[in-house]
């Protein structure tokens, strides 16, 4: 039997939000997007945010497999053409029609949004050009046989080209296409008009923002008549407004808040496997690098030893058992279990501090050095207690740490512009699986390949990169995923990153509501459903 932990007032406050509104929905999230314009920043708050509004010619279910969205059907016609067929009948939300022009309009935007803290532009790069024999087909030309176009196409939104017509898509340059709709125009909902179940009806950054029913929606309409998403990013906060009732879900509640929630009355808790590494990178591109002291201004991250000694410091059990209540799985590579591309014998090595002194001696660091680690405040499961675990590890070994902890507006903004020398964060990998980090965060960082978007390390191996290209070339399964685990391998081998481990996903919400748990830790309205409708 449950203890009902809360005051009359909650229950009563709980009572009432179910009874008022049984058609409205309060979400707490932990993150807020960094904006509402869809092309603006490849993170998880955003992308989750965005496909209430606007849709992508593919989208990924809850267990990451493509399925039909604006596209019903895709068809690659030979090793270099993909044949493309868009919905019939479906309108934007100011009830124009969706047609080929909107998705070259959208396609042409992506790389010029200016200020991208992490570009969508990659997932375009392999296109060399599109045809449109008549409205509602694409042929999208790529510039080598390119097996995961419709697993990239996930991830681009689809905006409405207003008055745009008779748009050219090609690898020079589009033609017609502007001018496009700035980032400032969607924050303030001029230009967020897309195809979605909902719409945007305000936006107050730091407070709220609240979507509405799109009644003409072509997939019927949705459950909900209004949803608030409310950011709430302190942990105690946020499981304190489900529990007087101002919430009626939030996502990632803390570990150490779970069985409470799960043994308290009118409240429960459900859970799922994420594909999200949480991991440190290393500056391996500067020298002398921001952050670090006593090495003459060499950078020592720049040896792999020295990496090695710092993963190998790591007790990931601890980590798991101590910070995070067994809500993550120990990792060995940046590649989630059960993905594409995961290499099996790629296991997280247990701690060995001794082995750790050992490798630094050898590099020539045997009395350690300074290094401050950055990290978000307000971002992943407990991530700045992570960071503070990590940096005790770290210190015991001689290398003396120091956390810069910070909101995530200010960490990834400070990122983007290099001023960390390592630096705790998460990656989500797609339906691609290795390919996903392994191009994004791996790859050396190339504006003409798209590889290295988010790679804020510099590291760069050129064995990796080939086996990498060659993978995604690759049409034959099999081959393309012995490519993928060589590329792996060769992060393991290189200690390129240091991951630490997968997170579980939790979600708690008010009894007579379900959610389905998301591989990608999506919190997505369409996946909440109250038992009594």
């Amino acid at each position: 039997m449950k203890m009902t932990l809360r005051s009359a007032v909650s229950v009563i406050a709980l009572s009432a939000a179910t009874s008022a509104g049984a058609a409205d929905l309060t979400i707490g999230i932990a993150a807020e997007p960094s904006s509402l314009d869809p092309h603006y920043h490849n993170l998880t708050p955003n992308n989750s945010m965005r496909l209430h509004v606007f849709e992508s010619l593919m989208s990924l279910d809850a267990a990451q497999r493509v399925v039909p969205t604006l596209a019903e059907s895709w068809t690659a016609v030979d090793d270099t053409t993909w044949e493309i067929k868009l919905r019939s009948g479906v309108s934007f939300q100011d009830g124009s029609a969706f047609d080929a022009d909107d998705v070259i309009y959208s396609f042409c935007r992506v790389p010029q949004v200016p200020n991208s803290p992490s570009s969508f532009a990659g997932y375009l790069k392999p296109i060399a050009s599109i045809e449109t024999p008549d409205p509602l087909t694409l042929r999208v030309h790529t510039n080598a046989p390119y097996p995961f176009l419709p697993d990239d196409l996930t991830r681009i939104a689809i905006i409405s080209s207003g008055e745009a017509s008779g748009l050219v898509y090609s690898e020079e340059g589009c033609a017609a296409a502007g001018p496009f709709p700035t980032t400032e125009a969607f924050n303030t909902l001029g230009a967020s008009v897309g195809t979605g179940p909902y719409s945007y009806v305000g936006f107050v950054q730091g407070d709220h923002v609240e979507l509405a029913k799109n009644p003409t929606y072509w997939g019927g309409a949705a459950e909900w008549d209004k949803v608030t998403f409310k950011p709430i990013s302190s942990d105690g906060p946020r499981v304190a407004a489900l529990l007087a009732g101002d919430v009626d879900l939030i996502e990632s509640p803390p570990s150490q808040d779970l069985e409470r929630l799960r043994n308290t009355d009118g409240i429960h808790v459900v859970d799922g496997m994420s594909s999200r590494v949480i991991y440190i990178a290393m500056d391996q591109a500067h020298e002398p690098t921001p952050g670090i002291s006593g090495t003459d201004g060499k950078n020592p991250l720049m040896d792999p030893r020295v990496r090695k000694a710092l993963s190998i410091a790591i007790d990931r059990t601890a980590i798991v058992e101590r910070i995070m209540g067994g809500q993550a799985v120990p990792a060995g590579q940046v590649t989630a279990p059960g993905l594409f591309g995961y290499l099996e014998e790629a296991v997280p090595q247990p701690a060995d501090g001794a082995a750790a002194k050992a490798l630094l001696a050898e590099a020539g660091y045997p009395d350690g050095f300074k290094i401050i680690l950055a990290t978000p405040n307000d971002r992943y499961m407990n991530d700045d207690r992570i960071a503070q675990a990590v940096a005790q590890f770290w210190t015991r070994i001689g290398v003396e740490t120091e956390v810069d902890a910070q909101t995530n507006t200010v960490f990834f903004s400070r990122r983007n512009d290099f001023e960390f020398s390592a630096y705790l964060a998460g990656w989500a990998s797609g339906s691609p699986g290795a390919a996903s980090a392994l191009k994004s965060l791996l790859a050396c960082p190339n504006k003409e390949t798209g590889f290295g978007s988010t790679n804020k390390a510099g590291y760069c191996n050129a064995e990796l990169d080939a086996d990498l290209a060659q993978a995604l070339q690759t049409v034959d399964n099999a081959k393309r995923e012995e490519l993928l685990k060589a590329a792996v391998a060769i992060e393991v081998s290189d200690s390129a990153i240091i991951p630490i481990h997968y997170e579980k996903t939790p979600w708690a919400m008010r009894d007579g509501l379900t959610y389905e748990p998301r591989v990608d830790q999506y919190t997505l309205a369409a996946g909440v459903t109250a038992a009594s409708r």
